[in-house]
């Protein structure tokens, strides 16, 4: 072996190293904010009953969170990107970092809707900037492993909550849920800005040297402008809202589905109730389906994968609305569609930079993430459903269809549609 080739090994080796680290620090990021969404159901109940808001009225501001998450993070990629990878991971994930620490506790001492509203739009800003930056450090970080990664950083986004749903609760319980959004924004958001001084981002040709990909990507990097005049960007657009809508529902809807089932205060095991269990395995369920199928499509493909996963789903929303009003159904069934549903945030950000190259990933899987926050303006449908045929049924019917239609999409539709673009770049 030559000095040239030992030299070339041992730096090599040496980024093999330290990109773990930087994804260990994405991944603390995003459990640090994953209760922003995954813990918000704990919340709505304790603010309709201290203010006499309705149930509908304080959902809308889930839908605004929702909506500033993902909308406003093409822009925020676009910093990213343009800042390049020295400055611009550090810079916006410490923003974030302050923007939903602000957030939560602008929640904490609202006293009208507008207030509420207010820290919903500055928390979601927040937790856009910290999502899409991670994200992109993931793909970048890992052109061989893209799944796995985007899999496990994503998890900590999905799982993260579990490790607060019962300190919550108990703050919620034992004080009030004012102080549950004030203890809990400070922290977060001072540990997101702290860590955010660690990060940087793969300089160019940094990555030359990682293992070749068992899966085809695009030799040519697509620009924003380009991503969007692509048929295959706008198919991957609407499978991702069909799958995130009905997973949406079931988020922002579980502990009002678990009260209409009567199952939510039943002990289930271990002294929690029913709701309780389910909040936190799902919430495991949904964090390790990320890294799980984002493993199998670096391994099998990304349709192959699709169709997996999201027909699984289907058959997971249907079992629920036949057999969920029972509590051990409901646990199960429930941790079923979570598992099933999750994974879209390994599979899209890793077809994306597979198809349009990783020099401008950052941009690009923000501009597929809006898909996001088009479908949370679907989950007010469930209610719609639910209040004209008095029951939940139609809805987990709707949301199983849905599910199945995407999975004809991905094996009929995308992966031929993929493959020749992918030739021609």
């Amino acid at each position: 072996m030559t000095i040239a080739s030992t030299t070339a090994a041992s730096r090599a080796a040496a980024t093999s190293n330290v990109r773990w680290g930087y994804l260990a620090i994405c991944i603390i990021c995003m459990v640090m904010i994953a209760n922003l969404q995954y813990g918000w159901t704990l919340f709505v109940n304790p603010i309709n009953k201290a203010n006499g808001w309705s149930i509908a009225s304080i959902q809308f501001a889930f839908a605004i969170f929702i909506a500033l998450e993902t909308w406003l993070t093409p822009i925020e990629g676009w910093i990213v990107d343009v800042l390049g990878p020295a400055r611009g991971p550090k810079l916006m994930i410490a923003f974030g970092g302050l923007m939903v620490g602000i957030g939560w506790v602008i929640n904490a001492y609202a006293t009208s809707l507008g207030m509420l509203y207010l820290g919903a739009v500055i928390s979601g800003i927040g937790g856009g900037a910290v999502y899409a930056t991670s994200v992109g450090m993931a793909v970048k970080w890992f052109p061989d492993r893209r799944g796995l990664a985007v899999g496990l950083t994503a998890a900590g986004y999905g799982a993260g909550a579990a490790l607060t749903v019962i300190p919550i609760q108990y703050v919620i319980a034992n004080y009030d849920y004012n102080t549950a959004f004030l203890w809990f924004g400070i922290v977060q958001g001072a540990i997101v800005f702290a860590l955010a001084m660690l990060l940087r981002g793969p300089e160019p040709g940094e990555m030359a040297g990682a293992p070749a990909p068992k899966v085809a990507q695009a030799m040519k990097s697509s620009s924003p402008r380009e991503v969007l005049i692509s048929p295959v960007f706008w198919l991957l657009y609407i499978m991702f809202v069909m799958v995130s809508a009905s997973g949406l529902m079931a988020t922002a809807q579980i502990a009002p589905i678990a009260a209409d089932f009567n199952v939510g205060n039943q002990i289930v095991f271990w002294g929690a109730t029913t709701l309780t269990a389910a909040l936190i395995i799902d919430n495991l369920a949904n964090g390790a389906a990320r890294p799980l199928f984002g493993w199998i499509s670096d391994n099998i493909g990304r349709e192959a994968t699709m169709a997996i996963a999201f027909g699984l789903g289907g058959v997971s929303y249907w079992l629920l609305g036949e057999a969920g009003t029972a509590p051990w159904a409901f646990v199960l069934f429930a941790a079923l569609i979570f598992l099933t549903w999750g994974e879209i945030f390994s599979l899209f950000p890793s077809t994306c930079t597979d198809t349009f190259g990783p020099k401008f990933a950052t941009v690009n899987l923000s501009l597929l993430y809006t898909a996001k926050g088009t479908s949370a303006f679907l989950v007010p449908v469930a209610n719609l459903i639910k209040a004209s045929t008095g029951s939940w049924h139609m809805v987990f019917a709707v949301t199983a269809l849905m599910n199945f239609i995407v999975v004809g999409l991905a094996l009929f539709v995308l992966k031929p549609m993929r493959a020749r673009a992918m030739k021609q770049t």
